[in-house]
């Protein structure tokens, strides 16, 4: 018998994966394809196509039509395409009020979404005066000491943050990362005031502030935040930006159908 997790089974594994989207293509370029189609297009046998369109079907990503043999996507794609179009239906609506902040502040405007046990920045706008030119967008930071990741871990039920700090830890990352304890503390503050401020827990000489967003249902979503130099954005003056941070955030909120207290 041969060796199912052999280099030649991964490497076939792959080649399957690539021929199912390519017949996801295909479907949505063409709409409806019967077998001999697929197969023709994909360079198999029919055969092959029919078990891929089999195992496809199978997730409900595909589905038989009423004419025999001809196949159409299928109602599986939906949460699946759901979950990509709310991320950018944030960046959408967001990015006009991150522009204005971004000049407003002279700093760096960030939003950022929950991925797994990481914050994720999916937009970012630089202010006329911002010296650095790091871009966030796409990086994976932590929840537990940046500002946006403790407005995304303050709002998840307790059961849910809990699994994902055990994911994640809270180890230190510098010598104001707050402890487990404390951080438990500061995030029930992080409720109750709306806002999160994170001074130099993440990287020392980086200050920052977030606020939330909330869909049209009131759930939490993103986190927009702000961010500069400790040298130029202090404590006092990240407070001080605190109510157009929030603001803001509230503009957004509203874009995204939110219109609660």
């Amino acid at each position: 018998m041969g060796n199912k997790s052999g280099p030649g089974s991964r490497d076939g594994g792959v080649q399957s994966v690539d021929r199912a989207i390519s017949v996801l293509e295909i479907l949505a370029r063409r709409g409806e394809v019967g077998v001999s189609d697929v197969a023709a297009e994909i360079d198999v046998h029919k055969s092959t196509a029919f078990r891929l369109l089999g195992a496809l079907e199978g997730r409900g990503l595909v589905e038989q039509t009423g004419e025999r043999g001809k196949y159409r996507l299928g109602f599986g794609l939906i949460p699946l395409a759901g979950a990509v179009s709310d991320r950018l239906d944030i960046t959408r609506q967001g990015r006009e009020v991150c522009r204005r902040l971004a000049d407003e502040f002279g700093e760096t405007i960030n939003l950022a979404i929950l991925q797994e046990h990481y914050a994720v920045n999916v937009d970012q706008a630089l202010g006329p005066s911002t010296v650095a030119t790091r871009n966030w967008v796409g990086r994976l930071t932590p929840l537990h000491c940046t500002s946006s990741g403790k407005v995304l871990l303050a709002n998840l039920a307790p059961a849910h943050r809990a699994k994902v700090l055990t994911a994640s830890g809270t180890a230190p990352v510098t010598p104001h990362t707050l402890s487990a304890e404390d951080l438990e503390r500061d995030l029930e503050q992080v409720r109750l005031r709306g806002y999160a401020i994170a001074c130099e827990e993440y990287e020392l000489g980086l200050n920052a502030a977030a606020a939330p967003v909330l869909d049209g249902s009131g759930r939490v979503v993103a986190a927009l935040s702000l961010s500069g130099p400790s040298y130029r954005l202090g404590p006092e003056l990240l407070l001080e930006r605190i109510d157009a941070l929030v603001a803001g955030a509230g503009e957004i909120s509203r874009r995204m159908g939110w219109f609660g207290d």
